[in-house]
């Protein structure tokens, strides 16, 4: 196929995935905006006005919302993916396109595409509640926006390589449920790592996902618990490793064709 071809094949994918997320709006904007909401509620209010402030002299409320606004974006991007590259396994649309003459990577960048627009949007819908209940200046927009299309990258890919290998719909749910949900909550979203004692802080330094909170908190409020060239690195890193292995499950058509 030429690049002209290429780019159809893409728009098309990117197309249906985006008409997808806004003809079940109800399922795939909403209930991330309530959860989040009642995150704000219970946590930023009701506990955070007893704990002052925290690292940077921030509000507690101001030092959560970086951490959950990229929680929201990370499950999203994740779920999107996962459920509808799944979806055209089960239904055998994944073989009509291994069999055309449509790239791997075209197939791959168009479901990723759809699921960091759903992350994204879910993401930027969680930071205009969160500014109901105080107020933000980013500090570094462009490592903000950087740093959210990174994090909603890599768990675009992690969500690909799970639909890959899952054979039915409870698989999909396991690793979200086991996986993504601890990680995300010992990712340093609620707190500053640098509370922790050894040797739990070195152990939360092995988590990826402390990374991207940490790399997005820094572009909102200036402040973070590593390195930015530390946490880019780290996500330029997986980003790197996880295209390559969806690209060769896709060539090899590992769980895709019977």
């Amino acid at each position: 196929m030429n690049a002209s071809a290429n780019l159809v094949a893409l728009q098309t994918i990117v197309r249906r995935e985006i008409a997808r997320i806004t003809r079940i709006w109800t399922q795939t904007l909403i209930p991330p905006a309530i959860t989040m909401t009642l995150y704000f509620v219970i946590f930023g209010k009701l506990i955070g006005s007893r704990i002052g402030t925290i690292e940077g002299g921030f509000t507690y409320m101001q030092y959560i919302v970086p951490g959950l606004v990229m929680m929201s974006i990370i499950t999203n991007s994740y779920g999107n993916i996962s459920s509808s590259f799944f979806g055209a396994k089960f239904s055998r649309a994944v073989e009509e396109m291994l069999v055309s003459p449509m790239p791997n990577w075209v197939i791959l960048l168009g479901y990723v595409t759809g699921a960091v627009a759903r992350g994204v949007a879910v993401g930027a819908l969680v930071l205009v509640i969160a500014l109901f209940f105080t107020h933000l200046n980013v500090v570094h927009p462009l490592i903000t926006f950087a740093s959210v299309l990174l994090g909603a990258t890599i768990f675009s890919l992690a969500g690909f390589v799970n639909a890959v290998y899952a054979k039915k719909f409870d698989d999909i749910a396991l690793v979200p449920t086991f996986v993504l949900t601890p990680l995300t909550y010992l990712g340093g979203v609620f707190y500053s790592v640098n509370m922790l004692s050894e040797p739990w802080q070195s152990i939360s330094r092995v988590n990826p996902i402390l990374y991207m909170v940490n790399a997005f908190r820094f572009g909102v409020l200036g402040v973070s618990d590593v390195q930015i060239g530390v946490a880019f690195g780290v996500m330029l890193l997986f980003v790197v490793v996880l295209s390559a292995v969806a690209l060769q499950l896709l060539k090899r058509g590992v769980g895709l064709r019977s």
